[in-house]
């Protein structure tokens, strides 16, 4: 892996535990399964934390 400035790597913590909460968020979604717009809310915005970690891991 190479060299990350502190920005980036903090960038990526702080997305790490945004998405801890996200996904603990989304397991007790799934177990509830009251409101569907919020269970596609929650795996987007997974998804884009994911997509962005991936970008600044990258460059």
């Amino acid at each position: 892996m190479q060299h990350m400035d502190k920005k980036a790597k903090k960038r990526i913590d702080v997305l790490n535990q945004r998405l801890k909460k996200l996904r603990q968020q989304l397991a007790g979604h799934k177990q509830q399964n009251d409101d569907p717009d919020e269970l596609a809310r929650l795996e987007s915005e997974v998804a884009a934390a994911e997509a962005e970690i991936a970008k600044l891991k990258e460059s």
